[in-house]
């Protein structure tokens, strides 16, 4: 049994090892949490400890919506209720007016504002970007069968074509047209830069970063940015760099040095529902820590996806930006790294040995 004092530190440690072997409670929020919970740490004489759920509650605390504390027990009753309305938007998607934000709280039972919440903090994205993801997942789909690009947009739900084209810079990646035609005229420019984990090539469209890759040759670099975008323009982006690029190319090659602990930059990718919900909570792990596969589906609303989790950090084609090597095997073992096991050890090392110290 942990006193006060090592509960305290595993806390301060964002100890996931801990989930639910003790839980906190904030009283002056009053929420109580898990003790890896990714919020700010609140002051030590407003925190209680408590050994299971029902001793917080009686205390008048409810769960904290972004660790979800009762997840780590298996039993999170709103998780439920999410994936339950998440397979309804699948199954609606064309559907506008069963939608709405109220129409859906009320599916769940909750208030629009804590179905608001709840919803993003389980699956990881608002409801109105879990829909258009579905509506795009399937427009993707059906631009590749449809006798036409209208009768493909109008399939997939969307009330017009504007509505698509407004979402594609976004979204899609590219217009419903260049998608049909496997990205034809979409111009991705490349660098290739040295860093401490060997060669980085860093591939974007006028977008945002679509491409970054670790590789130990410039050649092999290329040759997987084609694999990746067979149908793309590809042209090596010639000095002086645009300023925005720039910019980017610093904070990228600052971050691995272990002087930019956060990088917030535009992309440009494509992804499925679920590979978008597994990859937008991989960039709230905190700088310095890792969680296992299991932890990362259970997180989601998903636990019994951790293969899936796995297969989504693969599929990940914008590295350190999209923090993957922040996800171990549950035996704290290292398990895949898409550009070699040396560099997502270096990478986790070099996160850890600049992660900011808790006073």
């Amino acid at each position: 049994m942990m006193n006060e004092e090592q509960r305290w530190a595993a806390v301060l440690a964002k100890d996931s090892n801990q989930d639910g072997e003790f839980f906190f409670g904030v009283l002056t929020t009053g929420v109580y949490c898990r003790p890896s919970c990714a919020a700010r740490r609140p002051l030590r004489k407003n925190v209680r400890f408590y050994e299971t759920p029902a001793d917080a509650e009686k205390d008048g605390l409810r769960p904290c919506l972004r660790c979800r504390p009762l997840a780590a027990l298996g039993r999170d009753p709103n998780a439920d209720r999410i994936r339950e309305v998440c397979r309804y938007i699948e199954n609606n998607s064309n559907n506008d007016a069963s939608l709405k934000l109220n129409d859906l709280a009320a599916r769940a039972g909750l208030s629009p504002f804590h179905f608001q919440r709840s919803f993003k903090a389980v699956a990881g994205v608002s409801p109105k970007q879990y829909l258009e993801a579905v509506r795009l997942r399937n427009l993707k789909s059906s631009l590749k069968d449809a006798k036409d690009v209208t009768t493909a947009v109008y399939d997939a739900g969307y009330g017009s074509s504007s509505r698509v084209y407004e979402r594609a810079d976004t979204r899609l990646g590219m217009t419903p047209q260049q998608y049909r035609e496997g990205g034809r005229d979409v111009v991705i420019t490349h660098v290739t830069v040295v860093t401490p984990v060997g060669q980085m090539m860093i591939g974007a469209t006028d977008r945002g970063l679509c491409f970054i890759q670790f590789g130990d040759a410039q050649a092999d670099l290329l040759k997987a940015l084609k694999k990746e975008y067979p149908a793309a323009q590809l042209e090596e982006m010639a000095k002086p760099y645009p300023a925005e690029f720039n910019r980017w190319i610093a904070a990228l090659t600052e971050y691995i040095s272990g002087g930019q602990p956060h990088l917030d930059l535009p992309l440009d990718i494509r992804a499925t529902a679920f590979q978008m919900r597994v990859w937008n909570y991989l960039q709230s792990i905190p700088y310095g820590t890792v969680q296992s596969y299991g932890e990362v589906a259970a997180a989601i609303g998903a636990p019994k996806a951790a293969r899936a989790v796995a297969r989504a950090c693969a599929s990940n084609t914008v590295a350190i930006v999209i923090p993957c090597h922040r996800v171990v095997r549950g035996t704290g073992e290292l398990g895949g790294y898409r550009w070699g096991l040396d560099r997502k050890r270096t990478l986790i090392d070099q996160e850890r040995s600049h992660r900011p110290s808790v006073n």
